[in-house]
């Protein structure tokens, strides 16, 4: 399979080079409902089948430690939990993720899929806590030692349409699915210009698909990515 390493200049991103058995990481991301774990679930599947190595992951969490920072950040308590609290735990979590799973997946030269990543943080506590997103791109930085991803599948619908898959499907209400409408809206509006910005690394998708025909279009463009050595995304054909 390619392989890639991003390289950097006075701090800022070059490329992508080819190099040793260095893995990919793809990230995927989304407002609450939006399939996104489901797709992760499918497309690891689809890369063993077709002889890759893969490892499914998710944020926060990923290792135990990570894990139960995550049980205390959607956990609702009556005690209002600060943003930069909220922020720090996060990259908390993220920093043990990388050091202890991520990275070490990436080294043996794995596909590392991970359901979110730096995105939700720049979505969530920038645009929907009202966060200062450049401060939270130097501290992700810091957390994550630089990784970034090579790929990022933004999975995008309505907002009252994720919450209502949420509560259709019986899952647990967390304490993020409790915010405002407002609060969401903002952070879907984050999500789309992120993916704005960056359209050579963010492939937006339509979240009101089926997820048959999600997994179709994901699986279009991450070979057209592996195949093309991550220079281009594109979109899905229908999109």
């Amino acid at each position: 399979m390619p392989t890639y390493f991003r390289t950097r200049r006075g701090g800022e991103q070059v490329g992508l080079k080819r190099k040793g058995p260095r893995g990919v990481l793809i990230t995927l991301e989304g407002v609450e409902g939006s399939g996104k774990t489901t797709q992760v679930q499918r497309l690891a599947r689809l890369l063993r089948e077709e002889g890759y190595r893969v490892l499914e992951t998710r944020e926060p969490g990923g290792t135990p430690l990570a894990e139960s920072i995550r049980r205390t950040l959607l956990k609702s308590t009556g005690e209002r939990m600060d943003p930069r609290c909220e922020t720090l735990l996060i990259l908390a979590a993220r920093s043990q993720h990388v050091a202890q799973v991520i990275k070490p997946a990436l080294d043996e030269g794995a596909i590392v899929l991970c359901d979110r990543f730096v995105d939700s943080t720049l979505a969530y506590q920038g645009y929907g806590r009202g966060l200062d997103v450049g401060l939270l791109r130097r501290l992700n930085r810091f957390a994550t030692g630089g990784l970034e991803p090579d790929l990022s599948l933004l999975f995008d619908l309505p907002i009252t349409t994720g919450l209502a898959r949420r509560r259709h499907n019986n899952l647990e209400q967390n304490r993020l699915d409790r915010e405002s409408r407002r609060f969401h809206t903002a952070v879907r509006r984050g999500f789309l210009e992120l993916a704005a910005r960056e359209p050579r690394r963010i492939a937006v998708f339509d979240g009101t698909k089926s997820a048959e025909t999600l997994a179709d279009d994901v699986a279009s463009i991450v070979r057209r990515f592996l195949r093309r050595g991550g220079r281009t995304i594109g979109k899905p054909a229908d999109s």
